[in-house]
C-alpha cells in the first residue's frame, strides 16, 4: 500500500516521473527530506470571512500542526469550501452535497495518510463525515466548538433559539425596533457555533459518539484553551491512527450509528440530524431505518437540560462534563464495546467522565425533561414515507389535534401573503408549507419554522401546527410537522392538499393524516404535472435536481451510495 508523498500519483504515464516532479514542486515550500518521509496528515481549513463560527479555525489549525510534529508526522492544510447558516444562498443545504463532494475529491487528490477535519456550522461536519465514510482514510473530526452566552437587560442570551424568540417578540409588536437592534450585537458575542442544542452541537454531540470526535470534545467553548489543547491530541492520534491504518470504517459501524442515533433521541437534539446521519449511513452502506430510530425513543429519555428544550446553553454541559457524563447516565440503551479514535472503547470513555458537582446541564435518570426521546417520526397518509416532529420543542395540547388546512405554495407565498391582514386563518387552523423539499426550493431550506401570522402574533398566539416538506433549525420550537416525504415537488401527497382541507395530527399515534376521502385525492393527483427539471437550469442546480435523494435517504446523491448495501440501522 502506498504511504506518504507515493499516495495518490498525478497521471502522467510514469510513476517515477510523477514522485520526482511532487518532489520537486514540494521543495519550493521549503520542506527536508526528513520531513516529507514522515506520515502526512491533511487537515481541513474551512476558514471564511463570511463564516463567524469558524472564526478560531486559524488558531485550531496550528494547534492540530502542533499536535501533527510532536507526534513525528507531517501536517498539509488545505482549503475547503467553508458554509455558514446565515451566508449561504439558498441555503447551506443546498451547498452540504458540494462541500461533501470536493472534501471527499481533495482527500484523494492530495497525498495525506491521514485527514483532521475541521468543521462545525451546521453543514460542515456532515458534509466531511460523508467525504470520510466514502474514502475511507484514518480520519478525526474536530469541531469548531460553541460560543459563549452574554446578558443584556440581566437575560442571558445565546444564538438562535433566542434570536428566534426576540424576532418572534418582535414581529408581535412587543418589543421596538431599538430593542431587537440593541441585542443583535448581544446573540453571538464570540467566535463559535449556536451555543444552543441546535444543529451544529447536535451534529458535534453524535460525531463524538461515533468516535470520530475525542472524548470530551464535542462541547468545548470555541474560545476556551481546552478546544486548542483538545485539538492538538487531535493531531498527534492522528499519526497514530495513520501508522497503524486504523480507517474510519474501524469506527462508522451500525453498533456506532445506533449509539449515535440513541443519544439524538436523549439530547432532544436537532431533526437536521436525521438527514445527515442517513447521509452519512448511506455512504457507509446502510440504510436508517426511521421506524428503528423512532423505537429507540420509547426508552430513551431527553436528559440535556438545554435551549430549545431546556433552560441552559452548551458552556453548561461543557462544564458539567460534556458528553462522556451523558453516555454514562444512558450506558445501559448503549453498545459500549464500540471504539473511539482516542484509542478507548466507549466503556472506558464513560467509566471514566467527570460530572461536576451540583450541574444541572445533564439530568439523571430518574428526572428526565422528558421520558421519551425528543424525535418522533410520523407516518399517514399524508406521510407515507415519514415525517418529522421535535415533541420536545413542541406544545403539548397541539400534538393532538385537527383543523383546517391553510396552504401556501412556496417560501415565497409565505413571505407575500403570511402577514396581510386579510389573511383568512386562525390560531386553530394548519398551515401547509409545499414546494419547499430537496428539488422544490431547491435545497430544502429551513421554512419549515413559518413564523405565526403576525395578526395572530399580536393577538398574543405564540404557536400553532405547521407542517411542510422543508426543514426547520434545530434551534427553533413549536409544534411543527418536517420533511414531509415525498415532497410536493415530486408528487407526494402535500401536493394535494387544498385550503379548506381538515387534517389530524396524532403524534402519540404517530399519524399525519389528510382527512379527504381517496376518490378525491385521486382525482387531485390525476391533475397533478410530473416533475421536470427546468430547462434553463445548469450546473451544479442540475445535478442537484436531477440526482438529490429524498429526505429519508438524507438528502444525498443517489450517486454517491454504494453500488451494494450492506443492511439497516
Amino acid at each position: 500500500m502506498s504511504t506518504g508523498l507515493k499516495k495518490g500519483l498525478t497521471a502522467y504515464g510514469d510513476p517515477e516521473f510523477s514522485l520526482f516532479l511532487r518532489k520537486a514542486f514540494i521543495r519550493a515550500m521549503g520542506y527536508s527530506d526528513e520531513a516529507l518521509a514522515r506520515p502526512i496528515i491533511g487537515i481541513t481549513n474551512t476558514g471564511s470571512d463570511y463564516n463567524a463560527c469558524h472564526g478560531t479555525a486559524p488558531q485550531v489549525i496550528e494547534a492540530v500542526k502542533r499536535g501533527v510534529l510532536g507526534a513525528g508526522g507531517l501536517p498539509m492544510v488545505f482549503p475547503t469550501i467553508s458554509l455558514h447558516e446565515s451566508f449561504a444562498h439558498p441555503t447551506s443545504m443546498y451547498l452540504r452535497n458540494l462541500m461533501a463532494m470536493e472534501t471527499e475529491e481533495m482527500m484523494r487528490a492530495q497525498p495525506m495518510d491521514a485527514v483532521v477535519a475541521i468543521g462545525g456550522c451546521d453543514k460542515t461536519i456532515p458534509a466531511q463525515l460523508m467525504a470520510i465514510a466514502s474514502v475511507d482514510l484514518p480520519a478525526i473530526v474536530v469541531p469548531v466548538g460553541p460560543m459563549l452566552t452574554t446578558t443584556h437587560d440581566s437575560e442571558r442570551l445565546g444564538a438562535c433559539t433566542d434570536c428566534r424568540r426576540l424576532w418572534a417578540q418582535y414581529r408581535a409588536g412587543t418589543i421596538d425596533a431599538a430593542a431587537i437592534g440593541a441585542v443583535t450585537g448581544r446573540l453571538a458575542p464570540t467566535a463559535g457555533t449556536c451555543m444552543v442544542m441546535g444543529t451544529a452541537s447536535t451534529i458535534a454531540a453524535v460525531t463524538e459518539t461515533l468516535g470520530l470526535t475525542l472524548p470530551g470534545g464535542a462541547a468545548i467553548p470555541a474560545v476556551h484553551g481546552e478546544r486548542y489543547r483538545q485539538a492538538e491530541i487531535s493531531g498527534m492520534r492522528a499519526v497514530t491512527l495513520a501508522r497503524e491504518n486504523h480507517k474510519a470504517s474501524r469506527f462508522l459501524t451500525p453498533a456506532a450509528f445506533r449509539n449515535a442515533l440513541r443519544v439524538l433521541q436523549c439530547l432532544g437534539g436537532s431533526t437536521n440530524a436525521v438527514v445527515h446521519l442517513a447521509a452519512v449511513a448511506r455512504r457507509c452502506g446502510l440504510e436508517l431505518d426511521l421506524d428503528a430510530f423512532d423505537a429507540l425513543g420509547e426508552d430513551t429519555p431527553v436528559l440535556v437540560n438545554l435551549k430549545p428544550a431546556g433552560e441552559h446553553y452548551m458552556e453548561h454541559l461543557y462544564e458539567a462534563g460534556g458528553i462522556p457524563v451523558l453516555l454514562r447516565e444512558i450506558r445501559d440503551l448503549l453498545d459500549l464495546d464500540t471504539l473511539n479514535v482516542s484509542g478507548q472503547t466507549l466503556r472506558e470513555i464513560v467509566d471514566g467522565a467527570i460530572e461536576a458537582k451540583g450541574q444541572k446541564a445533564i439530568r439523571k435518570r430518574n428526572e428526565p425533561i422528558y421520558a421519551k426521546g425528543g424525535l418522533r417520526v410520523l407516518r399517514g397518509n399524508l406521510a407515507p414515507d415519514g415525517a418529522l416532529i421535535k415533541e420536545s420543542a413542541a406544545t403539548p395540547r397541539l400534538l393532538t389535534h385537527t383543523g383546517r388546512a391553510v396552504v401556501f405554495e412556496s417560501v415565497e407565498d409565505i413571505v407575500n401573503r403570511l402577514d396581510d391582514p386579510a389573511l383568512d386563518i386562525t390560531a386553530d387552523d394548519v398551515i401547509v408549507l409545499r414546494n419547499a423539499g430537496p428539488k422544490g426550493h431547491p435545497g430544502m431550506p429551513e421554512a419549515g419554522y413559518v413564523p405565526i401570522p403576525k395578526k395572530l402574533a399580536q393577538a398574543g398566539v405564540k404557536d400553532m401546527v405547521r407542517i411542510s416538506d422543508a426543514r426547520m433549525s434545530g434551534t427553533a420550537f413549536g409544534t411543527i410537522v418536517l420533511h414531509v416525504t415525498p415532497e410536493a415537488a415530486v408528487g407526494g401527497p402535500l401536493a394535494l392538499v387544498h385550503t379548506g382541507d381538515r387534517i389530524a395530527l396524532d403524534v402519540r399515534n404517530r399519524r399525519i393524516d389528510l382527512l379527504v376521502d381517496e376518490a378525491t385525492l385521486a382525482a387531485r393527483r390525476a391533475k397533478l404535472k410530473p416533475y421536470a427539471v427546468p430547462e434553463e437550469t445548469r450546473g451544479y442546480a442540475r445535478l442537484l435536481l436531477e440526482t438529490i435523494e429524498q429526505a429519508d435517504r438524507g438528502c444525498d446523491f443517489a450517486f454517491m451510495a454504494p453500488h451494494r448495501m450492506k443492511g439497516r440501522i
